[in-house]
């Protein structure tokens, strides 16, 4: 997908003071922290078609208003991860900029994770 410029400016400029993983070190952390928390921030169709196993979906267009709600506690670790991951270093900004102190953007996204054979789930997926 090609970006526009604005929005890699944006995005460029926000990786400046955002911490990024990898998804070796994303993976390191949910084993080795109870308070790690795996966030796609995706939109609803790309989270029905298929996500990671274990995430909480929190769309980057309702984050800000209910990001609170479902993790109360600011010293919560959030990794946030989008399809390429630059829509997570703009919500880890936004989340940082709310208090939270432990936010990372998961480089690459869900992109990364798919070839690092991460293993993946849809809604549509039997219970």
């Amino acid at each position: 997908m090609e970006h526009a410029s604005g929005f890699l400016a944006l995005v460029n400029a926000t990786r400046e003071h955002v911490s990024e993983l990898s998804v070796e070190e994303a993976r390191a952390l949910l084993n080795s922290s109870e308070n790690a928390v795996l966030v796609d921030v995706r939109e609803d169709h790309e989270w029905e078609a298929q996500h990671a196993a274990a995430a909480v979906h929190l769309g980057k267009g309702v984050f800000e208003r209910d990001v609170e709600a479902h993790f109360p506690d600011p010293s919560t670790e959030l990794i946030l991860y989008c399809g390429g991951g630059y829509r997570s270093l703009l919500v880890a900004d936004v989340a940082a900029r709310m208090g939270y102190t432990r936010v990372h953007s998961l480089e690459g996204g869900y992109k990364a994770m798919l070839e690092a054979g991460w293993p993946m789930e849809s809604s549509t997926d039997p219970a």
